[in-house]
């Protein structure tokens, strides 16, 4: 593998190539109008342009993107995640060009990219699943009469979905089918399927998420687990691992599960495969991500290993250099997702000028960056600029340089996640590891992050005060 083409854009983009081109590899970025300029661009040994800024005009152009790799003699793509990374399709016409596809087979893609299809592989290997249905439904009546009999309150979701689209709970029978109706409006609208399938809620559940990676030579191993339970609008906003909940066995269990999982569907590369811990710590597999995921930096460190490293070694088909027995836990790290998001008003998008964008820098932070001082916005991507990571011998550790870092941060002309993160590593729930996928609505509030804000600003004013207090004194000291 000579030449790669990252088919994304971002701060995803520019972390593939870095490990690219640490190993010795060519690579190739591709941009939209809006992107003409962007690091990634800069960041690559060659760029295309692609089309237009909205990605169904360029980012989601597979068969354009696969036309640029065969000119530029590429012999590798690698999708990042988002855009192409769980097209099963565009994964099979890769291959089809006497090309790489970094990710698993388009068998496994199309398995688990069906929630259905996926609790139907894992079927024979005992993984706990959660009580609903075991094929998709669009007929309400019968929906209502399944759901009556699993017990309120019940979740929908869609069977294509994906990041809380066509996702309903329901508390009360009475409520059933007025969100059965939006769900399925909401699954055909994001993914031109109106399929549902229903399962019991788990009414406080911790997300916890494994993940897996395996060869084509039968190897699979788990690099153990990242906690994912605080999100907004169902998407996770902090990560973290290991988990603080987990003890030694019931992570050595949900591994072998997640590995299972991986076999159920001849896996090959990264995946992540997903749990629900509730309350008693019983688990229950709902889906598995066919792709490397955004908060994969935390499992590089804690277990020191590149993942990008790992998926390309196993795309040009080496055995994992790695055996279950040779990985250990050592340390911890978070990551905050940094969105250009305003938390005071509903985590609405916030779209501007970069006027000042200074990253935090110092030992064990790292940020996983996409921007630069001066840019715009674009307004039709994901609002994530990047991602700050923080590494710590232990979580408390990690948590202190994370607000250190959280606060060296600088950035104005946008509204972003950074203040959203020093409230939840601030807070006791968060620090004491007792929270679970509610702590949002639970804890955060607009006037709650506002009184902390102003709580902060009267502190800051109090301490230039008496620093000024202080110089003034000693400057009337006599000689």
């Amino acid at each position: 593998m000579k030449k790669l083409l990252v088919a994304n854009r971002g701060e995803i983009a520019i972390r593939v190539m870095r490990t690219a081109k640490k190993m010795g590899i060519k690579t190739v970025a591709v941009y939209s109008t809006i992107d003409r300029n962007a690091p990634h661009v800069k960041y690559a040994d060659e760029a295309v342009f692609i089309g237009e800024s909205p990605s169904n005009q360029s980012y989601l152009l597979g068969d354009k993107i696969i036309e640029v790799a065969k000119q530029l003699h590429v012999d590798a793509i690698h999708p990042g995640y988002g855009f192409l990374s769980e097209n099963a399709d565009f994964a099979e016409k890769v291959e089809q060009n006497n090309l790489i596809f970094i990710g698993p087979k388009s068998k496994a893609i199309k398995m688990m990219g069906s929630k259905l299809a996926a609790k139907e592989a894992v079927k024979a290997y005992n993984i706990p699943m959660v009580p609903g249905t075991d094929e998709a439904i669009t007929d309400i009546a019968e929906a209502k009469t399944i759901a009556t009999q699993i017990g309120f309150p019940i979740l929908i979701k869609a069977s294509a979905g994906g990041g809380g689209k066509g996702m309903r709970v329901v508390e009360k029978e009475a409520d059933f089918e007025a969100q059965m109706d939006r769900a399925i409006s909401e699954a055909v609208n994001a993914f031109g399927d109106g399929s549902v399938f229903i399962e019991k809620y788990v009414a406080s559940p911790r997300h916890i998420e494994i993940q897996v990676m395996a060869d084509t030579h039968g190897n699979v191993i788990h690099l153990f687990e990242r906690e994912c339970s605080i999100r907004r609008r169902h998407q996770k906003v902090v990560e973290e691992a290991p988990s603080s909940v987990l003890t030694p066995a019931l992570r050595d269990t949900m591994g072998e599960a997640a590995i299972k999982v991986a076999k159920a569907c001849d896996y090959v590369g990264a995946g992540t495969v997903e749990f629900l811990l509730d309350d008693a710590h019983n688990f229950y597999f709902p889906e598995m991500n066919t792709r490397l995921q955004v908060e994969h930096p935390v499992t590089e460190l804690i277990s020191n290993t590149d993942l990008v490293e790992l998926q390309i070694r196993v795309a040009r088909g080496e055995v994992l250099p790695l055996k279950q027995d040779d990985l250990k836990i050592t340390g911890h790290a978070l990551e905050l997702r940094v969105y250009a998001e305003d938390p005071l008003n509903d985590f609405l998008p916030s779209v501007g000028h970069l006027n000042v964008y200074q990253l935090p820098v110092g030992d064990n932070i790292r940020v996983d960056n996409g921007f630069e001082e001066g840019m715009d916005i674009p307004i039709y991507y994901d609002p994530m600029l990047s991602k700050l990571i923080t590494y710590g011998k232990t979580r408390d550790e990690a948590i202190q340089l994370m607000l250190k870092a959280i606060h060296d941060y600088k950035i104005e002309g946008v509204s972003t996640t950074l203040a959203f993160g020093s409230f939840v590593f601030e807070h006791e729930a968060f620090r004491s590891g007792h929270f679970n996928t509610h702590f949002v609505k639970q804890y955060y509030s607009p006037e709650a992050l506002k009184a902390k804000q102003e709580e902060e600003a009267k502190i800051a004013a109090l301490v230039a005060v008496k620093q000024y207090m202080e110089d003034q004194k000693r400057l009337r000291l006599p000689n």
